[in-house]
């Protein structure tokens, strides 16, 4: 009776944690739906030519691709609050102060990794394949196809970014270690070439862009979760 009552009390808690983080995406997405073109003008300010519609609705289903993706950024660590609170009880005193901590690192890692794909991949990208194209072609850009092709290009990197941070959190509650990272090294770099190449336009490329920070971001996990595992012993010795 009490473990029936147990698992009700935790999908009462989950539920409870999903509500709120559809609410905070809800009304991310309507604050952000009220400013789109303002965000819509800063992210084509840099075009020479205006982008073309091919039909009637591409223009509401852009804004409402950056309405939900500008409220993804805003919900994304309400979200991540939400998931600490529900396994908090689980944690000790000393895990709950520690994992909190990892909150405003995973918002800041997602804003870099968006930075990262938006600032630096997406126009390089999109130089090479202006310059693939050349003179042989008359190169026009529709409103969804460019929009759905940086989104492409930005959105993963906000999630890929996250994985020091994430390493460090496995780290300190004792799931993962370095040593495991490093025996796993030659798998996780076959795993992330893999990804890189679906996430990212079919040419070398792109797919060097993505790969080397995605290399490097695994070795930093690594580097961090050495870090993060020689203090968990050293505060177990003393």
């Amino acid at each position: 009776m009490n473990s029936e009552m147990n698992i009700v009390d935790h999908l009462s808690e989950l539920r409870k944690r999903i509500i709120i983080t559809l609410l905070a995406f809800i009304f991310s997405f309507i604050v952000s739906f009220v400013f789109v073109k303002d965000i819509y003008q800063y992210l084509v300010k840099d075009l020479d030519d205006k982008l073309a519609l091919l039909g009637p609705g591409d223009i509401l289903w852009v804004y409402m691709m950056i309405a939900g993706t500008s409220a993804i950024a805003v919900t994304f660590p309400i979200a991540a609050l939400q998931v600490w609170k529900f396994v908090q009880p689980a944690l000790t005193k000393v895990e709950q102060k520690a994992t909190l901590a990892f909150i405003p690192a995973l918002f800041l890692l997602f804003l870099v990794g968006i930075s990262f794909g938006y600032f630096v991949l997406f126009p390089l990208v999109i130089s090479f394949l202006e310059g693939l194209a050349g003179s042989d072609f008359e190169t026009y850009f529709t409103v969804e196809k460019y929009f759905t092709f940086m989104l492409h290009l930005t959105l993963p990197f906000g999630f890929l970014f996250e994985m020091p941070a994430v390493i460090m959190f496995l780290t300190r509650l004792g799931i993962i270690d370095p040593y495991k990272l490093t025996k796993a090294r030659k798998f996780s770099y076959f795993g992330l070439i893999v990804l890189s190449v679906l996430i990212t336009p079919p040419d070398f490329i792109s797919d060097v862009l993505v790969i080397i920070p995605l290399l490097g971001l695994y070795e930093v996990s690594i580097t961090v979760s050495k870090m993060v595992y020689r203090k968990k012993i050293q505060t177990k010795v003393s």
